[in-house]
């Protein structure tokens, strides 16, 4: 893909995603999945949803790509068996190690990628495992009360003109 990983956009000096693009991004995405698992007869579930995993095309689009580990559900089961599960930081708790892959692990899966798109904040990040914290329990406790406390730097009305032109546009 022409703009490569979303990943690239998140970490790499010279890539940068305003917050729209983000939610765009990040909207691509989660109807990749919904059409993974409900698109068709037969779900399959991702198994790997994290932003290298996640592709941009010429125009920005997400696709999700990756998959290697992905599963098929059978028609009349909700659940499958594997022995990989996943990257760590992004596996649902539910998997645990019995193998048993859900659907709704790739939703807890999503929704990590979503906090760490919106705080730039990667769940194995070494300032949130020494706490013993994952990302999730770090957001909550970082949380003071603005979201300004937990999103990323880049997203600062300060640095971001877009949302300043926004503010100003609402004001009366």
């Amino acid at each position: 893909m022409p703009n490569g990983r979303l990943e690239n956009w998140l970490y790499k000096e010279d890539h940068h995603l305003n917050l729209h693009q983000r939610v765009t991004v990040m909207l691509d995405a989660a109807m990749a999945v919904e059409y993974l698992h409900h698109g068709h007869v037969t779900p399959i579930v991702h198994c790997n949803l994290k932003p290298a995993n996640v592709l941009l095309d010429e125009d920005m689009v997400a696709h999700v790509g990756d998959f290697g580990i992905s599963k098929i559900l059978a028609i009349s089961k909700f659940m499958a068996y594997s022995e990989t599960l996943g990257t760590l930081g992004y596996i649902a708790p539910e998997y645990g190690s019995d193998g048993i892959v859900f659907a709704s692990g790739d939703v807890y899966s999503y929704g990590i990628m979503l906090m760490e798109v919106l705080t730039k904040r990667r769940p194995t990040d070494e300032e949130i495992c020494n706490e013993n914290l994952d990302l999730r329990k770090w957001i909550t406790q970082s949380f003071s009360g603005s979201m300004m406390d937990v999103v990323d730097a880049n997203l600062s009305p300060r640095k971001n003109r877009s949302l300043q032109k926004v503010k100003s546009a609402l004001r009366p």
